[in-house]
């Protein structure tokens, strides 16, 4: 019997250490495990320490963020209150003395124009409104037949408008709003040159960017709503190498600085880009002829001189009947 257990015996010793190299691999491999989670070293102890520093911290600078800004503004107040020269455009705006002229946008022309000019269009309106909520002498501003494609598109880009300040946006025609006898339309086609500003009368700039493709709309407008015309004096005081056209702001802007320098000349060069190339209209006198013929090129809107308008020989004149624009976005103003 004992002989015949004795394999059984030692079986059994074998049997069990299969269960023991078991568990020891997998306590070995428990080792391996805990080895991906080692203890952390000072510098990532440090590195978590300061990200809570900064987490527990975040009320407070906040808090810091506010005072200094707080600080800062009360620094910008005490500096205008300091301030004499009067060079801050709030202290500008502080002392600006209103003028009773009232100047029109004329937007009637919605339909006429494609989405890219109504763009261009509004861009002029905003540096008009900005130009004169900063001006030392600022107009009654209207905005008139506002809506179609004009006012969606300040809708959908400009949404502030609606909260714009001395300003009368109306969807009314201007006619509707201003006795006739009170109208000025600004138009490169008139015969009337102006020599001065009535701040009694409303004068209307036409809101069309069309270029050239509506010529002499503008006159014909005020013609036959039977109002008054006129056009800048740009030609007495002015020569361009570039076209004669100007756009809306810039008349807009002329009109703003006549009404403080009541000098036409400083307000065409304070105004009329450097693109422009514009030098004084007596230093045209001194061009060679070849120059003088040249001139002409672009007098499509507004800038014809007396001299060409007399002359019906002149090859100004013929020049300027082929290429003036006057209708052309009430920017053919001169």
């Amino acid at each position: 019997m004992s002989s015949e257990m004795l394999p059984a015996s030692l079986e059994t010793p074998n049997m069990e250490s299969k269960p023991d190299l078991g568990e020891g691999e997998e306590e070995g491999q428990e080792p391996r495990s805990d080895a991906g989670t080692e203890p952390l070293s000072k510098r990532q102890m440090k590195k978590l320490m300061k990200q809570k520093q900064w987490e527990e911290q975040r009320e407070l600078r906040k808090e810091k963020r506010k005072e200094k800004r707080k600080r800062k503004k009360l620094e910008r107040q005490c500096q205008l209150e300091s301030s004499s020269d009067g060079s801050d455009r709030k202290r500008i705006r502080r002392h600006a003395v209103h003028s009773s002229l009232r100047l029109i946008i004329d937007c009637s022309f919605d339909d006429l124009m494609v989405l890219k000019d109504i763009k261009k269009l509004h861009k002029q309106i905003q540096r008009c409104y900005a130009e004169n909520r900063r001006a030392s002498h600022p107009v009654q501003f209207y905005l008139t037949s506002h809506g179609g494609q004009l006012r969606k598109n300040m809708n959908e880009n400009d949404r502030g408008w609606v909260n714009w300040k001395d300003i009368h946006i109306k969807t009314e025609h201007y006619s509707e709003l201003i006795k006739k006898e009170d109208l000025i339309y600004l138009t490169s086609d008139s015969p009337n040159v102006l020599k001065d500003l009535d701040e009694s009368k409303a004068y209307v700039i036409g809101g069309l960017v069309d270029h050239n493709h509506h010529k002499g709309l503008t006159f014909k407008q005020a013609s036959s709503y039977g109002i008054e015309h006129a056009q800048l004096p740009l030609a007495d005081f002015v020569k361009m190498n570039s076209r004669k056209v100007l756009a809306v702001n810039h008349v807009f802007e002329i009109i703003l600085e006549f009404l403080e320098t009541r000098d036409w000349q400083v307000a065409f060069f304070t105004i009329l880009p450097q693109r422009k190339g514009a030098v004084p209209a007596h230093k045209a006198c001194e061009n060679s002829p070849q120059d003088q013929q040249v001139q002409p090129e672009g007098w499509d809107s507004s800038s014809q001189g007396e001299h060409c308008r007399n002359d019906p020989h002149s090859p100004q004149k013929e020049e300027q009947d082929q290429q003036s624009s006057p209708g052309s976005s009430a920017i053919n103003l001169s």
